[in-house]
C-alpha cells in the first residue's frame, strides 16, 4: 500500500483523509479535542487503528490548517510536510468536483475564496462571515452555541417572518428579481411576531445568503459560473434550498461535492504528488 495522509488541523477539530496509490480516497474522518495538537494526534492514531494501517504503510503526511503551524516535528517519525491551506482548498475542490475552472467557497469560521484555473490556484479574498458568525449570533439571540440545536430549531422556523422579500414591497414583477428574492435580511422582524425557531432560520439563511452573494459578485467581471462549496456549513439543510434559489437569481452553479467537509485535508494529500 502507498498511502499519503492529508490532515487539516483546525482550532479544535482535525479532519483526516488518505489517498491510496495517488487516486483513491480512503476513509475521511473527524476528531474534536480541546486543542489542535491533541486533536491532530488523536485523529492520526484513530485513523490508523480504525483502518488497520501500519506506520510502514504511510508514505507521507501532509499537514495544513491554522492548527498545523504549531507542529514542528515529523508525525511519529514519518516524512511530514506543511501545505498552504489555499492550495489545499483548490486541489481538493477541483478533484472532488471534477471541475477545472471554479471558485472554491471555503465556509469555515469565516469564508475564503480561492480561484482555480487548471493548475493555477490563487487566494482571491474572503469575508468575515461563516460558522463563527452563526455560533455568535445564536449565543446572543437564542442562548445556545450548539449548532445542532440551532439546526433543529430552524427546521420548524418560517423565513417569511424574518426576511423582507420582493413580494412584500412590490405587487409587480421586477426585471431580474423573482418575487421570492430577499430584499432585506431580518428586515421584517420589526413588524412580525418572530419565534425563536424563526430567528434560528433567519440566522442560518443570513449567513448562507451573504456568503453566496459575495462569492458570485466577486467574479462578475471574470465570467466564472461554477462555485464549489466546502467546509462544515455545507451540512446545513438550508444549503439545499438557498443555493438553488441563488443559482436561478444569478445564473450560476453551486456545487457541494461528496467530500465537501474534508476537501482541504483531501487537497493536502493530493499536493504530495503535485509537488513531487
Amino acid at each position: 500500500m502507498s498511502l499519503v495522509i492529508g490532515i487539516d488541523v483546525g482550532g479544535s477539530t482535525t479532519k483526516i483523509v488518505g489517498i491510496e496509490n495517488g487516486k483513491t480516497i480512503k476513509s475521511p474522518m473527524n476528531i474534536t479535542a480541546n486543542d489542535p495538537i491533541t486533536s491532530l494526534f488523536g485523529a492520526f492514531g484513530k485513523y490508523l487503528y480504525d483502518n488497520n494501517i501500519a506506520l510502514d504503510d504511510v508514505e507521507h503526511v501532509m499537514l495544513t490548517g491554522v492548527g498545523a503551524s504549531g507542529v514542528t516535528t515529523p508525525i511519529y517519525g514519518l516524512p511530514t510536510t506543511h501545505v498552504d491551506e489555499f492550495q489545499a482548498d483548490g486541489l481538493g475542490a477541483r478533484f472532488d468536483s471534477g471541475l477545472d475552472r471554479l471558485v472554491v467557497v471555503s465556509m469555515g469560521t469565516g469564508t475564503t475564496l480561492v480561484h482555480v484555473d487548471g493548475d493555477k490556484i490563487s487566494h482571491i479574498g474572503g469575508i468575515s462571515m461563516g460558522g463563527g458568525t452563526l455560533q455568535g449570533l445564536s449565543h446572543l439571540l437564542l442562548k445556545t452555541t450548539h449548532i445542532s440545536e440551532v439546526v433543529e430549531m430552524a427546521s420548524h422556523g418560517d423565513i417569511s417572518h424574518i426576511n423582507l422579500q420582493i413580494k412584500d414591497i412590490s405587487k409587480k414583477d421586477i426585471e431580474g428579481l423573482p418575487m421570492y428574492a430577499t430584499a432585506s435580511l431580518f428586515g421584517k422582524v420589526v413588524n412580525s411576531n418572530a419565534t425563536p425557531n424563526d430567528i434560528a432560520k433567519g440566522i442560518i439563511c443570513m449567513v448562507l445568503e451573504t456568503i453566496g452573494s459575495c462569492a458570485v459578485l466577486s467574479q462578475v467581471s471574470q465570467g466564472i459560473k461554477d462555485f464549489v462549496l466546502i467546509g462544515n456549513l455545507t451540512r446545513l439543510p438550508e444549503c439545499h434550498v438557498i443555493f438553488p434559489m441563488m443559482e436561478t437569481l444569478y445564473g450560476v452553479r453551486f456545487h457541494i461535492p461528496e467530500h465537501s467537509c474534508h476537501c482541504t485535508a483531501l487537497g493536502a494529500a493530493l499536493s504530495y504528488n503535485k509537488n513531487r
